[in-house]
């Protein structure tokens, strides 16, 4: 314990990035926890396609949608969410929705924006599409 004076007045910057590192971490746990939207896994995903009727929301950019997308999933970008644009997905606002990028990082964003809209059960999908098709799980392919 008496070592991290002399450490932290021989290396600030270092001891600056640390601390900010902790705050990022500590402030996105608290976000994570205290968010209406919940990431779930692939089974769970699974579940509420089969029988809750979930509408999957893919918001890769339209190349990469057509090289592999979970059956029957829109592709609405996150740009249209953010503006609004919601188009056909206005209609299923009372159903489970899932939203799918493709590593699970950037579908948070897009799935706050739905809550926003007012959607009112919205998911992420765990790792995303990268995570699906590592499991072997179907893709459709076109459209």
């Amino acid at each position: 314990m008496q070592d991290i004076m002399p450490f932290i007045s021989a290396h600030p910057v270092l001891s600056l990035a640390w601390v900010a590192l902790l705050i990022a971490v500590i402030v996105t746990t608290f976000k994570t926890r205290f968010s209406k939207v919940k990431e779930i896994t692939r089974g769970e995903a699974t579940r509420l396609i089969n029988k809750e009727d979930a509408v999957v929301v893919d918001v890769r950019a339209r190349e990469e949608f057509r090289k592999g997308h979970i059956s029957t999933s829109l592709n609405v970008l996150s740009t249209d969410i953010k503006s609004n644009n919601l188009g056909e997905l206005t209609k299923h606002k009372a159903q489970p929705v899932i939203v799918v990028c493709a590593n699970g990082t950037s579908s948070r964003t897009a799935a706050e924006g739905l809550i926003s809209a007012g959607f009112e059960r919205v998911y992420t999908l765990k790792d995303g599409i990268s995570g699906w098709s590592g499991e072997n799980l179907p893709l459709a392919r076109g459209k």
